[in-house]
């Protein structure tokens, strides 16, 4: 067993194992891609660092890469996120060096983050970009054995884009969170279920019947509304895209701004990636008992500043539920620290869904190790052609056929001269 980690208890482990299995049996593709990397080994000689959420999926890509011949180095990319368990199973039934506990605080968790950094990769993993920021920020010297990173989510591509856009980007990285078969389906219906998911386990308060107020109308916001109305809530949208805001009113959803939702809001929702989208002043117009969370990645989607300043006492009522008192008696209930509620008070998205998003970060780092010469400093999307070879690796596992166009067909569409007959 490897012997440099940092993990709550390996006794954990046996039960991670089980665990990281269940969660295989449900990822078809990233099998048949790890067992052509076995086989392959495009990864040999090359060490990887990968900052992502530690979780059962998350643990099965971790196996994949090393199964190619990588030396992969995990830690946490929030510190609610890590399932213990499983960590423990990477360490010692995997012999993958793993650095995460659940509950870590920001110093340990920016310790750990620097630890796989000292073991010199050469191609990042990141889910929110702070391995990226590190390296560029108190780093600059290692960059140069970077070759290329990719990046998970919706708020790091976002980071990326801005680093790039300001010349200060200095590798390629593949947008993994771009490729449709990894925003259509992840963002959508993966955080639509596992946000609803983190609520309930958290707080046992009955959806229907409540109005449930989703901070923006992007592919994640889009899959939680969908889903709360499914369980029967009224739905209010908050947007500041024009044309989202109108997506979301064409959907059937209500429409307003968050000053005004959240005079009527049981339950409020962030998944914007921006900063303070619940802020004090609708704090201050909150109704008694309104329950609110966030399922963006970082924690500044609900300023947590200004709801400590209004308050006059804070309880932890139970797991992942603190109990705020503001003025006139009101009781405002904040879930998970304002972290990611799918995976700090439940386990994240499902493996079918992960296997998709995945089957990405692991082919889009095999594309970064091909194409790194001819690649520039900028942020790329995942190539359509591997998107679309995922999307078919999952019909082909459903066991789901689909039509193919006809030679006639193919012609007649890339023709301008067919038309009316």
């Amino acid at each position: 067993m490897i012997t440099d980690y940092d993990v709550k208890d390996l006794s954990l482990s046996t039960q991670g194992k089980a665990r990281i299995e269940w969660a295989e049996n449900d990822m078809p593709v990233l099998r048949s891609i790890k067992e052509r990397f076995a086989i392959e080994q495009p990864f040999k000689g090359i060490t990887m660092a990968a900052c992502l959420h530690v979780t059962t999926e998350t643990a099965n890509l971790m196996i994949a890469l090393k199964a190619g011949g990588a030396n992969i180095y995990l830690c946490a990319s929030n510190p609610l996120s890590t399932q213990d368990d499983t960590a423990a199973a990477l360490v010692k039934e995997y012999s993958i060096p793993t650095y995460a506990i659940k509950g870590e605080d920001n110093s340990k968790y920016f310790k750990h983050l620097n630890t796989i950094l000292d073991f010199k990769p050469n191609i990042t993993m990141d889910d929110g970009a702070d391995l990226v920021s590190e390296l560029h920020k108190n780093r600059p010297a290692q960059v140069e054995s970077i070759i290329g990173g990719t990046e998970e989510t919706t708020t790091g591509v976002i980071r990326l884009k801005a680093m790039a856009a300001d010349n200060k980007l200095r590798f390629p990285v593949l947008a993994v969170n771009d490729a449709m078969t990894k925003h259509l389906f992840d963002n959508r219906y993966g955080t639509g279920q596992s946000t609803l998911d983190g609520i309930i386990r958290a707080t046992n308060r009955l959806i229907a019947g409540s109005v449930f107020v989703v901070a923006g109308f992007g592919w994640c916001s889009k899959g939680l509304a969908m889903r709360a109305r499914g369980m029967g809530a009224q739905v209010i949208v908050t947007e500041v895209d024009p044309i989202k805001a109108l997506e979301a009113l064409m959907e059937g959803f209500q429409v307003m701004p968050m000053l005004e939702a959240a005079k009527i809001a049981d339950f409020i929702c962030t998944l914007t990636g921006d900063k303070n989208v619940v802020d004090y002043e609708d704090f201050e117009v909150m109704k008694s008992g309104c329950i609110i969370s966030n399922s963006g990645h970082f924690d500044s989607e609900i300023n947590l500043k200004a709801l400590t300043e209004l308050s006059t006492n804070k309880i932890n009522l139970k797991p992942f539920v603190d109990e705020f008192t503001l003025s006139g008696n009101r009781k405002i209930y904040l879930l998970a620290d304002g972290r990611l509620v799918n995976l700090a008070s439940a386990e994240g998205h499902p493996a079918s869904v992960m296997d998709m998003s995945f089957a990405n970060q692991a082919l889009g780092a095999e594309y970064i190790l091909k194409n790194y010469k001819n690649l520039e400093n900028k942020v790329y999307v995942i190539p359509t052609e591997v998107d679309r070879q995922i999307a078919q690796l999952k019909l082909d596992s459903l066991g789901i056929k689909i039509d193919v166009l006809t030679q006639e067909q193919k012609k007649y569409l890339s023709s301008w001269e067919e038309g009316t007959e």
